[in-house]
C-alpha cells in the first residue's frame, strides 16, 4: 500500500482494499478510513522497518472505525494494534479490540517534584537510588511486600486508589492529580478470573521489570516558564518518575479475554485481517464484559504505582529527611488503556467513541473538563519519558490534539530493536559503566535487563517529542535528565 506525505511530519495510507493471507486463502478487506504516522523523515525510515504500517491499516478495517487510525511518532510492531496505536469506533456497533490496549493494561507513568536541587541530592545519590531499589520490589517475577486478603485484591479492582488511600497511602491530594482520579469507573472484580487474581495478589506494590522503572531525574531545561511555575517546576530541580503497569494481573486479563474472544469470532465466523486483531461489538454483552475487566486491571496498575509512590516518599525521608508531603505528585497517568470518549469525528460531527490507546498517552487540551482545576489554563500535563540514560519531557496537551490524534501523543522513545538484538549488540556492564561516565547512578536486578534496556535500543526521544510538539498536539514544558535509575 502507497504510503503518502501530506503535510509536514504527516504521512498517510488512504483508505484502499488490502490483500491478507489468512490461513492459506488470500482474502479482502477494505479500509474504512485513512491510516496516518505522525513522523519526520527519520522517525518515518524506522517506522517503516517492522509492520506497524501495516498493522494501522488493518485496524482500518474494524468495524466502526471512525475518522483516521494514527501510528503516533515512537510507533513499533505490536500484538494487533502497532505500540504507539490510536484508534477510535462507534460506541454502537464499533470493535473493541484487547490488542489496542495491549497484555500491560494501564500501564503509565507518575511524575512527582520534591522541591530539592541537584546539590541537595548529589553526595547521597547513591544511598537513595540504593534506597529505592530495596524499598520496592522488581524484577521479573518480583513479588510485593504487602500481604493482601482475595477480599482486598477485590476492592482494589474495583475501586483503585481510593483503596490504598484508605490503608494509608500516599494523601487525598493525590486524587486530585491522577488520571480518572486514579480510579477507572465500570470495573468488576467478579468477571476477573481466578488465576489473574492468583498471579496478582502478591505483585501489588511491585515494579516488574523490561522498560519499568523508578528515576530520580534533574530538571535540565525549562521551556515554557508559565506552565512550569503553574506545576511547580524549576530549573536543576529533582524529580521523581515511577513507570509500571498491572503486572501479570492485566497481561492475564488479556490473555483470558483474548482466548475468549477468538472463540467467539471463530464459533461466528468472524475473520479479522489479522489473527492478533480478534474484536468484540461495542454494546454487546462480549464487549461490555471485557471492558469490565479490563477496568478492574486498570484499577490494580493505578493502585500499584500509588504504593510504589508512597515507598518512594518513604525512602527519600529515610535517607534525605524530606517530609513525605514534600514530594507531591505532578500527575499520573495511563499510556495502555480504553477510553469512552467525546470527540470531533469530521464534517461537524461530534460523539462519543471508544479511544483504544496502545503506548499512546492522553494530552486534553486547556479548559478540558477532564483537566484538574490547577492546570485548566495550561492544559493536561503529558509525561513521556525516554529510555534508560536518555531525557523525559514534561509537556502540556494542546487544542490540535482533539482534531490531529482524538487527544493523544506518544508515550515514550519507542523500541527501535527488539531486547534479543538489544542483549546481542551490548553488554550490560559496558552500558552501566558509560552511564556512570554521565553521571548516572544505575541499579538493575541483573546485567540482562540493562543490555536489553540500552539507550540505543530506543529512537530517539528529542525526535519523538519534537514531532508531537511540532505538530501542535502538545507543547514543551520541561527537559528532565535522568541521574539515578532502578531497574526491574
Amino acid at each position: 500500500m502507497i504510503t503518502q506525505r501530506i503535510d509536514e511530519n504527516i504521512y498517510e495510507v488512504p483508505a484502499d482494499m488490502k490483500l491478507v493471507k489468512v490461513e492459506e486463502k488470500i482474502l479482502k478487506f477494505y479500509m474504512k478510513v485513512p491510516a496516518r504516522i505522525y513522523a519526520n523523515e527519520y522517525l518515518m525510515e524506522r517506522i517503516s522497518k517492522d509492520k506497524s504500517i501495516d498493522q494501522i491499516t488493518n485496524v482500518a478495517c474494524l468495524p466502526g472505525i471512525r475518522k483516521h487510525v494514527i501510528a503516533m511518532s515512537d510507533a513499533h510492531q505490536g500484538y494487533g494494534f502497532c505500540i504507539g496505536g490510536v484508534a477510535a469506533t462507534d460506541l454502537d456497533g464499533g470493535a473493541i479490540s484487547p490488542g489496542g490496549v495491549g497484555y500491560d493494561i494501564n500501564c503509565g507513568v507518575r511524575l512527582l517534584r520534591t522541591g530539592l536541587e541537584y546539590n541537595d541530592v548529589a553526595a547521597l545519590l547513591p544511598e537513595l537510588t540504593e534506597g529505592l531499589f530495596q524499598n520496592i520490589p522488581s524484577g521479573l517475577g518480583s513479588k510485593g511486600k504487602l500481604r493482601i486478603t482475595p477480599t482486598d485484591l477485590n476492592q482494589v479492582l474495583d475501586e483503585g486508589i481510593n483503596w490504598a488511600i484508605e490503608k494509608g497511602f500516599g494523601f487525598d491530594k493525590d486524587r486530585k492529580f491522577c488520571e480518572d482520579h486514579g480510579f477507572t469507573q465500570g470495573a468488576d472484580s467478579s468477571l476477573v478470573s481466578k488465576k489473574a487474581k492468583d498471579r496478582g495478589i502478591r505483585q501489588l506494590g511491585s515494579l516488574g521489570s523490561g522498560n519499568h522503572f523508578i528515576e530520580i531525574q534533574r530538571v535540565d531545561e525549562i521551556f515554557d516558564e508559565n506552565s512550569a511555575k503553574i506545576m511547580g517546576i524549576e530549573k536543576n530541580q529533582i524529580t521523581l518518575m515511577i513507570h509500571t503497569g498491572s503486572r501479570a494481573m492485566g497481561h492475564q486479563v488479556c490473555t483470558d479475554s483474548l482466548q475468549e474472544i477468538d472463540h467467539l469470532m471463530h464459533r461466528n465466523g468472524i475473520i479479522a485481517p489479522d489473527r492478533e486483531l480478534g474484536y468484540v461489538i461495542s454494546g454487546t454483552k462480549e464487549a461490555d464484559r471485557y471492558l469490565a475487566q479490563m477496568r478492574a486491571a486498570a484499577n490494580f496498575a493505578w493502585t500499584n504505582r500509588h504504593i510504589i509512590m508512597h515507598w518512594a516518599r518513604e525512602t527519600f525521608q529515610s535517607v534525605l529527611g524530606l517530609d513525605p508531603s514534600k514530594l507531591e505528585l505532578i500527575y499520573g497517568l495511563a499510556h495502555n488503556i480504553l477510553k469512552q470518549e467525546e470527540h470531533d469525528l469530521g464534517n461537524g460531527e461530534r460523539g462519543m467513541v471508544n479511544v483504544h490507546r496502545k503506548g499512546a498517552t492522553r494530552a486534553f487540551p486547556p479548559g478540558h473538563r477532564d483537566v484538574p482545576d490547577m492546570y485548566k489554563d495550561i492544559g493536561q500535563p503529558v509525561l513521556i519519558p525516554g529510555s534508560m540514560g536518555t531525557s523525559s519531557y514534561l509537556c502540556v496537551g494542546k487544542e490540535k490534539a482533539m482534531d490531529l490524534s482524538f487527544a493523544s501523543t506518544a508515550h515514550g522513545g519507542g523500541r527501535e530493536m527488539s531486547r534479543s538484538k538489544a542483549k546481542r549488540q551490548f553488554w550490560g556492564k559496558t552500558i552501566k559503566q558509560e552511564l556512570g561516565k554521565q553521571g548516572i547512578v544505575v541499579r538493575a536486578a541483573s546485567l540482562k535487563i540493562l543490555a536489553e534496556e540500552a539507550p540505543l535500543a530506543y529512537k530517539n526521544i528529542d525526535e519523538v517529542v519534537g514531532v508531537s510538539h511540532d505538530l501542535g498536539i502538545i507543547k514543551k514544558v520541561a527537559k528532565l535528565v535522568p541521574i539515578g535509575v532502578t531497574k526491574g
